[in-house]
């Protein structure tokens, strides 16, 4: 079967390191349970770390890594609602990775649809945009902070309002791991 050049192999290098990323992101959840009193000893590190993780995986434009696994492992172990606010503030700010690409005017977008139809709803709903794709799970929300970049939406308010969005949810993954760990046989 001959390929044209806008169809992309299923077993692509970018195939191979998102699977990379999720089996090191399933690992160190499993090492961070199996030792979850050490980690719980760690106090105020640990929460250094969830921001760094949080960081680390939201600013990831290219190979998205499933930070989530991570919020839920640490919400086990650790405060739920601080890993989720210290979290969400961590992963807003890796955002900006997105915001800085649109910023800079150098943002290779594959579906120019969607990148367009964001761009519109920034122009239209800026802060509203900014909110609800921080709130839900989802991947536009890269999209929509290089249109935010773009447009030169203020950055304040891009990390405000993706703040206020990110933490809920990141409280909420930090719970799932609470809810879940009970049903581990540990």
């Amino acid at each position: 079967m001959n390929q044209t050049g806008n169809e992309k192999r299923f077993w692509s290098r970018e195939r191979y390191l998102q699977i990379v990323a999720l089996l090191f992101v399933l690992i160190l959840c499993t090492v961070l349970v199996l030792h979850r009193d050490k980690v719980a000893e760690l106090g105020m590190y640990g929460y250094v770390g969830v921001f760094l993780i949080s960081l680390i995986t939201c600013s990831s434009i290219v190979v998205p890594v499933p930070g989530w696994i991570i919020v839920a492992t640490l919400g086990a172990i650790l405060n739920p609602v601080l890993v989720g606010v210290v979290s969400g503030v961590g992963g807003t700010i890796g955002e900006m990775t997105g915001y800085l690409l649109g910023y800079g005017g150098r943002l290779a977008v594959d579906k120019a649809g969607t990148y367009s139809r964001m761009v519109e709803w920034m122009k239209r709903w800026g802060s509203v945009t900014i909110f609800i794709l921080a709130l839900i799970p989802n991947p536009l929300f890269d999209i929509a902070g290089a249109a935010a970049g773009l447009l030169r939406f203020p950055l304040w308010k891009f990390l405000l309002f993706g703040a206020a969005g990110r933490i809920p949810k990141h409280i909420l993954f930090a719970y799932i791991g609470v809810w879940g760990l009970q049903f581990l046989p540990l």
